[in-house]
């Protein structure tokens, strides 16, 4: 197996793949892969010597196409379920592949930007192999291993797999804007990569005291840091400490964690265990989604019924920040896809019509909280049915309002 996003070794996935035809039955796990490796996945027969096995495609077209068909294997369960899938599910690797930084003075190693489920494949794993690469960041918190858990060092140079920020338009502006007027003074917020997320920090920046428990660290909270926005002062569990489990963004964030102790790196059962979660001082968690239908149900990580991603991190911290005693979820969503000609907010998926709609929800309707577009916010934890569809209807886009009032009269959401 692989480590995850942007700690993926860069050598030895492509030498597993050069050795494919030696090979029977092996079965690859990763998550959200990088590598040129990936390609290989669709030479012909190779599903018999290495074969995909993953819980979060990432969107990922290759990934997408080998799980569509039947060539790779899926794991539906959110983040904080992949260390049990080594520790006491059904898949206990035998291999593990990562990179880590050059061991200090008393040869502890970091695993940098992907701590996740590292430390979980380190612990079942009978084999660990490890790139050690200069250009990875030494980050602060349970990150550290010592030589002696690694079995097998390679020397590698390669610059750490970067996600260049996404590109903010008006469009994400006017998200970003929305969703910050629901965040407030001392949240301990979790937000994640993408425009939304990058927009969102630029209108956060004259919060006070807010806080972080997040899986990632996106690009933007450099921004939150340096204005004094993000202090983590008033958190009521790891206070004064940003927590998240892994990174993903370009060698200006990598050299920003370097060493930086306002960073603290937790494996992913922790950091998306909704327990922990719920113990946060104004939990805010902030996910993005691709539908959002009348009813309140959230759907994120499929297109029809082909698996286009993965739940991620997302059911952990709606359940989170449901279960906290002053928190809020928001799911925020353009109002359309395709150019404008279709709406995200539906009536409900089976009768839309759109052989592209997902058709399972990633949460369901009794954790709908906040849904946010361009349009403005509803609220809907506390709503009935009826109040739901119309809240939603406010913040559809105004092409599509009459056609959604009048299939929800339909069914019997409007009168």
């Amino acid at each position: 197996m692989l480590a995850n996003l942007c700690g993926e070794p860069h050598l030895l996935p492509n030498q597993l793949m050069n050795r494919a035809t030696e090979l029977e039955n092996v079965k690859l796990f990763h998550a959200r892969p990088f590598g040129e490796f990936i390609g290989r996945y669709h030479e012909p027969g190779m599903d018999r010597h290495i074969r995909c096995i993953t819980a979060f495609a990432g969107g990922v077209k290759p990934i997408v196409q080998l799980i569509k068909e039947g060539k790779a294997d899926f794991y539906p369960i959110p983040l904080s379920k992949f260390p049990w899938l080594f520790k006491e599910g059904p898949y206990k690797p035998d291999v593990f592949m990562t990179t880590v930084t050059p061991p200090d003075s008393n040869g502890y190693c970091s695993l940098g930007v992907s701590v996740d489920y590292a430390r979980a494949a380190m612990q079942t794993a009978d084999t660990v192999i490890a790139e050690v690469n200069e250009n990875m960041p030494r980050t602060c918190g349970d990150s550290l291993v010592n030589i002696s858990q690694i079995d097998y060092l390679v020397q590698a140079n390669e610059r750490i797999y970067e996600m260049p920020p996404a590109k903010i338009t008006n469009l994400e502006k006017r998200l970003g804007e929305n969703v910050a007027g629901l965040v407030e003074d001392e949240a301990t917020i979790q937000i994640g990569f993408g425009g939304v997320s990058e927009a969102i920090a630029s209108f956060l920046t004259e919060k006070k005291d807010l806080g972080m428990h997040s899986e990632m660290v996106p690009e933007s909270i450099m921004t939150l840091v340096d204005e004094g926005a993000l202090t983590c002062s008033r958190k009521t569990i790891n206070k004064g400490k940003i927590i998240c489990t892994f990174a993903a963004g370009t060698r200006r964030l990598y050299d920003w964690l370097d060493d930086n102790t306002i960073i603290e790196m937790k494996p992913v059962d922790y950091t998306n265990d909704s327990k922990i979660i719920a113990l946060n001082h104004k939990m805010t968690a902030i996910n993005s989604a691709l539908q959002v239908d009348l009813y309140g149900n959230t759907y994120s990580d499929m297109l029809g019924l082909d698996q286009y991603s993965g739940a991620g991190g997302q059911p952990d911290f709606v359940i989170g920040a449901d279960l906290c005693p002053n928190g809020r979820s928001i799911i925020v969503l353009p109002s359309t896809a395709s150019n404008g000609k279709a709406s995200r907010i539906v009536v409900h998926p089976a009768i839309d019509g759109n052989k592209r709609s997902p058709l399972v929800p990633t949460v369901t309707r009794f954790s709908a909280d906040y849904v946010v577009t361009e349009w403005g916010a509803a609220s809907l934890k506390d709503k009935t049915t009826i109040e739901r569809a119309k809240a939603l209807i406010e913040i559809a886009h105004p092409d599509f309002k009459d056609e959604l009032s009048e299939n929800a009269k339909k069914i019997g959401l409007m009168a």
